[in-house]
């Protein structure tokens, strides 16, 4: 399961409601916040989150709106020293800005700072990975390339089949939970029991795509593919279409649209904006894809794919 919390809605410029780009998503004991706007600081403590083991940041893309809040951010975790370390992930052009932002302002002159920081350069694949899960990064276009969007997934895992493991006479203890993770066993009688007697076929872990800004969607149909969750800008309305290929966005409906070529389970919109205050998104977006929402900051949405 992967929980989202929104913690900025808005595209290009905060208004009285929404602030700019900024969403934290949580898996375990790992939390990585996607794009940083101005004043996502302040959105974390007034969340309810705070800065607590946040060391990774995964960029979108470098425009202004995304980034200026690594600054703030920057600023208070050198000064706080709330964590030691915190990698920044993002494409040439991003991690550039941001460089000039974080080095040659923020930092600039600190010799030794407290807070370490360590840039990754992103590239289509995978981005990182644990036992349980792993997340992918995967080009998106947007006004000349060098965006991003990332795939959350959890690894498939194969079910324990008790009634299998009751009719080979395994006891209940330590020994269902070996062959669980896939050790062989022997039994006090000799037999020897395998995972292969015991599990069943691998299910598909749960998978959550995160598109930031983009000008099209018909090249992210196969790695939104079957999604439990995307999560996805829907600037404009068909109302300004020109206005969105002008400025590279998209519309809900066009949003809709991908969510439903793919296959998706739950479409989540943002970066909105500011002309309009969300129901008439949402209710183009529905239209074509009726399990559309259009987030507001602080909103939280738990991501799980239901048991087979």
């Amino acid at each position: 399961m992967f929980e989202l919390v929104f913690l900025g809605t808005s595209a290009s410029a905060p208004s009285v409601h929404r602030n700019v780009s900024a969403t934290m998503v949580l898996h375990r004991e790992y939390r990585f916040l996607i794009d940083c706007g101005e004043g996502t600081q302040r959105q974390l403590l007034k969340s309810g989150l705070g800065f607590r083991k946040l060391e990774r940041i995964l960029i979108t893309h470098g425009h202004l709106d995304h980034i200026l809040g690594l600054a703030g951010l920057v600023s208070t975790f050198t000064r706080w020293e709330v964590t030691h370390t915190m990698d920044i992930y993002a494409g040439r052009w991003a991690l550039e800005r941001i460089k000039d932002l974080l080095l040659g302002v923020v930092l600039r002159g600190e010799h030794t700072p407290s807070l370490k920081l360590r840039f990754h350069q992103l590239s289509p694949g995978l981005v990182f990975e644990d036992a349980h899960f792993e997340i992918r990064a995967f080009p998106v276009p947007h006004r000349g390339g060098d965006s991003y969007g990332f795939v959350f997934e959890e690894k498939a895992r194969r079910p324990f089949l008790p009634e299998k493991a009751d009719a080979l006479g395994v006891p209940f203890g330590p020994e269902r939970g070996r062959l669980a993770a896939g050790e062989t066993i022997t039994l006090p009688d000799g037999r020897v029991v395998t995972p292969d007697d015991v599990l069943g076929p691998p299910l598909p872990g749960t998978k959550l795509v995160y598109v930031g800004d983009t000008d099209e969607v018909t090249s992210l149909v196969e790695v939104a593919r079957h999604a439990d969750a995307l999560v996805i800008e829907a600037t404009y309305t068909e109302a300004d279409v020109e206005m969105a290929a002008k400025h590279g966005h998209i519309t809900a409906k066009q949003a809709a649209w991908l969510a439903r070529e793919a296959g998706v389970r739950h479409l989540y919109l943002n970066h909105i904006s500011r002309r309009y205050r969300g129901p008439e998104v949402e209710a183009e977006a529905r239209k074509v894809f009726p399990n559309a929402v259009v987030v507001k900051d602080f909103d939280r949405v738990r991501v799980k794919r239901p048991r087979a």
